[in-house]
């Protein structure tokens, strides 16, 4: 297998790249994350087409593979930060500079539907990232816990531990046991897209990361139930469920029903109930890197995206 790339941790003075591969995105919202990110003594640099907007999606294919892109190649650039997710991610990741990518690894972080990148960038260049806020919540506040949490990701090169919380709806998902693994995954209903794809992981070993928002209980059921008709799930070492949020119907069924229902008879350590996701605060984690879940302890601990 190819040896994974870790980008430089980002350091003060470091240029930062905000660009929007999804959806469109408020220009109030990119101005609060480009105040945060000066905070922390970054240089953001808002790319040309940022704040265009072509139907659901954040200008058309060519502008946000053109900002991505450029980004991606930029030797004074040392990141790439979404702006937000939405859709529109997967209709541009291959025509990723994938070249570029190799010749000089930057860290990239979002999630949602930035999933779709994020797996691309592992599928072909084994890129380590970052499944952490999309900038625009940043308006969060740079004291947020979800700002906090993406400063520790991107820039102090030390793990991440994140517990379970008996807050969150998930929480109630859980086996026994202890797995270790690299950490994949992200959004469930972008993960059941890949199949078939370029873009499908090998989650042979993996310790797999599963988060959704808006999914009515059945929608889950069914991308899991297609997960485990196609054999993808084989040979996972442990599932990381995160937060689903707003996914409460009709159905007296519950969101952790679904999950439980689908996960806890795989026979491996599951671990529900972590604070990574949709939630009103969420948890940056490193995406690519070792891992290990302790369904136990409650806790999953993430190896730094970056070389430190």
């Amino acid at each position: 297998m190819t040896a994974t790339l870790h980008p430089a941790r980002l350091r003060p003075g470091d240029t930062v790249a905000l660009v929007s591969p999804s959806g469109p995105v408020p220009p109030e919202r990119v101005e609060a994350a480009v105040a945060v990110l000066t905070g922390w003594g970054l240089a953001p640099r808002v790319y040309p087409h940022v704040l265009a907007r072509h139907g659901y999606f954040g200008g058309t294919d060519e502008q946000r593979l053109d900002d991505l892109n450029g980004a991606l190649g930029d030797p004074g650039v040392r990141a790439v930060l979404c702006t937000r997710g939405g859709y529109g991610a997967q209709r541009i990741t291959d025509r990723i500079d994938l070249d570029a990518v190799r010749r000089d690894p930057k860290l990239v972080m979002g999630f949602s539907d930035i999933t779709a990148l994020h797996l691309a960038l592992w599928q072909g260049a084994r890129l380590a990232t970052v499944h952490g806020p999309v900038a625009a919540q940043f308006d969060k506040g740079a004291d947020s816990p979800t700002a906090l949490g993406a400063r520790h990701a991107l820039m102090s090169g030390e793990p991440v531990t994140v517990s379970a919380d008996p807050a969150e709806e998930t929480h109630g998902v859980r086996t026994t046991g202890r797995a270790e693994g690299v950490l994949l995954g992200g959004n469930l209903s972008l993960l059941a897209s890949t199949l078939g794809t370029p873009h499908q992981p090998d989650l042979t070993g993996v310790i797999l990361l599963v988060e959704d928002v808006g999914e009515q209980p059945y929608r889950v059921d069914r991308m899991l139930t297609h997960l485990r008709r196609s054999g993808a799930l084989d040979g996972v070492a442990g599932i990381a469920v995160g937060q689903f949020t707003d996914c409460a119907d009709a159905w007296p069924v519950s969101i952790a029903d679904v999950l439980a229902d689908r996960l806890l008879d795989l026979g491996l350590p599951v671990l529900g109930g972590l604070p990574v996701g949709h939630g009103t605060q969420h948890t940056a984690v490193p995406l690519g890197t070792h891992a290990v879940l302790d369904a136990d302890a409650g806790t999953l601990t993430i190896a730094p995206a970056t070389d430190r």
